[in-house]
């Protein structure tokens, strides 16, 4: 019984520990973030109140005010600490592949699945909705990446559909912010087993490019790759 006590006090404690580094880390790209919880968690116990008293039971309004601030304070700062953490990371390398990675189950993630050397990247994601290429990077560079990925795409698993994005603020691309909802809002056209099998194809491809033998250096002119047995 105390273990599972001390278990207890030791998730709290963790919850509580998370909770504050988030308000930190979200009070330094949002400077009025502890005004705005004031005055939503004080105003909604406010009007609870006031409307508590106007119909003679100010006790139990008030309690069930105090609960509904303290949900309503919760909603805020989520959505808050979400836009602060979406602002830092905007126009950093790999921002794409972070949102992708807590895009929730049923997504498999694959980061970098192909780099020019500007550092110009693709991710890809697998889910019911098919394979979705997810590129970031100059929008002029990165257009023929994702074109030759979205190809290699067709001619592998031709019988799942291939979705594209290019994350940017320009016309035709999707925000940092909105890349979840974007994956998200695709028809699901695939089942489980489909998933499973997409994904076990380009693994064996993946490991497949991994264990190729490449010649360190530049290729040799006239060199061939060798063909298969």
């Amino acid at each position: 019984m105390a273990r599972k006590e001390t278990a207890a006090d030791a998730a709290n404690a963790g919850r509580l520990k998370q909770i504050a580094l988030t308000y930190k880390m979200t009070r330094k790209a949002d400077k009025k973030i502890g005004l705005v919880l004031a005055a939503v968690g004080i105003g909604t116990l406010g009007v609870f109140l006031a409307i508590g008293f106007l119909i003679g039971h100010p006790v139990y309004l008030g309690i069930f005010g105090l609960l509904i601030a303290l949900l309503a304070t919760a909603i805020v700062f989520g959505r808050r600490a979400e836009r602060a953490a979406f602002g830092q990371m905007e126009g950093q390398p790999g921002a794409a592949a972070a949102v992708l990675d807590n895009i929730g189950r049923g997504w498999t993630t694959t980061p970098a699945v192909a780099m020019n050397r500007s550092q110009d990247v693709v991710h890809r994601a697998v889910g019911k909705a098919g394979i979705v290429l997810v590129a970031e990077g100059n929008p002029n560079r990165v257009k023929s990446l994702l074109a030759a990925e979205k190809k290699k795409m067709n001619r592998i698993v031709a019988d799942v559909p291939v979705h594209d994005v290019i994350v940017g603020d320009g016309e035709g691309q999707v925000g940092l912010k909105k890349l979840r909802t974007t994956l998200l809002k695709y028809p699901r056209v695939l089942t489980g087993p489909q998933v499973t099998a997409t994904n076990d194809r380009l693994r064996a491809l993946g490991d497949l490019m991994s264990n190729m033998p490449v010649p360190k250096g530049p290729m040799p002119k006239g060199m061939r790759m060798p063909k298969g047995r």
